[in-house]
């Protein structure tokens, strides 16, 4: 009987360890066509094959183009750095949003409730409308340098100080980071109302569509620079999926199973900051990607960490690419801040989230 159990037990898990070497290929595929889809369709449509003979062309293999200059030009200066910034900042997201669901233990929970994205939206919000009022020669030329830095030190200086609040004699209140983070977040639009207020014609259009999100206007120097801030938590956070499993238990019961469980708070807390903060910078503040993602996922999946953070950064990665790609295009020429179509998707699921864990209907 025991060897039988046994051998049932190695088989479930067998089958489970192949239906997430699937999940994860398809996601994998997926992405890839969600990626050719974004760099091939818009104003100027580039296919499949001209797409390759761009590439060729760029090797040396010239003889092989059937493009046009235009599309090279398109692809290698639009298309590619906006298609590789989605790819970021939706594994970012969603990867920080798995995460501190897993911390907080709570799947409603989102990279925003600790405060690093609207800290963030103030450090950016301070640039834009009082750039134009304190600028000088050399500070007008170090203004596009000064939106991202401002964004990424106003999200992560928020976070430090909410877990600064939530801490005491070396353990950290979840509970506590989670109003502090409310708290943070209600002072922070204040601040933003304020500056909305004080800003010109052209300080508010500008404010207004960084606060709604897009990823226009990036360029390979600034993606370059941003692009380790956010694969550095894409990669190291599912490095943190055994003791996040632990945690679903309870913080007692991870402590007997031996995991430090202040060390992973800190570390989870700090990776997220630096994801959501780094995305902000670049793309503006983009909701709801943190919460749907991992949602999703773990309804299909499974709530196993392991197969959760990299599922998550694969489908936000998707998930964001589709959502750039309608922004570009339904309102040719001009462009749909993305923050409007993640909010109309996220907005409804959330409630949806709310009403389903209550087991109540709309009627």
């Amino acid at each position: 009987m025991a060897v039988a159990a046994v051998s049932d037990t190695a088989g479930i898990l067998r089958t489970q360890a192949a239906k997430a070497r699937l999940a994860l290929l398809l996601l994998a595929g997926g992405l890839c066509v969600a990626f050719l889809l974004s760099i091939g369709i818009g104003a100027v449509a580039i296919s499949p094959l001209q797409v390759l003979s761009i590439f060729l062309d760029r090797l040396g293999l010239g003889w092989l183009s059937s493009h046009e200059s235009m599309q090279e030009t398109v692809l290698l200066a639009i298309r590619l750095p906006r298609a590789c910034l989605a790819v970021l900042v939706g594994a970012a997201l969603a990867v920080a949003g798995a995460s501190l669901q897993g911390l907080f233990s709570n799947p409603l929970a989102d990279p925003g409730l600790i405060g690093v994205s609207t800290g963030a939206a103030l450090g950016a919000a301070v640039v834009i409308v009082l750039g134009g009022t304190l600028s000088l020669g050399v500070y007008a030329g170090l203004l596009d340098l000064l939106l991202p830095l401002a964004a990424f030190g106003g999200g992560l200086l928020t976070t430090l100080l909410v877990y600064r609040i939530a801490s005491r004699e070396g353990r950290t209140e979840v509970a506590t980071m989670l109003l502090a983070g409310i708290a943070f977040n209600a002072i922070a639009a204040a601040a933003i109302g304020l500056l909305i207020f004080l800003s010109d014609d052209q300080a508010l259009r500008d404010l207004n569509f960084w606060l709604l999100g897009s990823l226009g206007g990036v360029t390979w120097d600034r993606l370059l620079v941003a692009a380790p801030l956010m694969l550095l938590p894409a990669l190291a956070l599912p490095l943190l999926a055994r003791p996040l499993n632990g945690l679903l238990l309870g913080e007692t019961e991870a402590l007997h199973l031996g995991f430090d469980v202040e060390r992973v708070k800190r570390l989870a807390i700090l990776l997220t900051a630096l994801a959501v903060g780094a995305s902000v910078a670049l793309t503006g503040v983009i909701g709801f990607v943190g919460l749907v993602v991992p949602h999703l996922v773990r309804l299909t999946l499974g709530p196993d960490h392991r197969l959760l953070l990299p599922a998550s950064a694969l489908l936000g990665a998707i998930l964001l690419l589709l959502a750039d790609l309608l922004a570009r295009t339904v309102v040719l020429p001009a462009e749909l801040p993305i923050g409007i179509l993640t909010s109309c998707v996220g907005g409804p699921f959330f409630l949806w989230l709310l009403l389903r864990r209550r087991g109540l209907g709309l009627w």
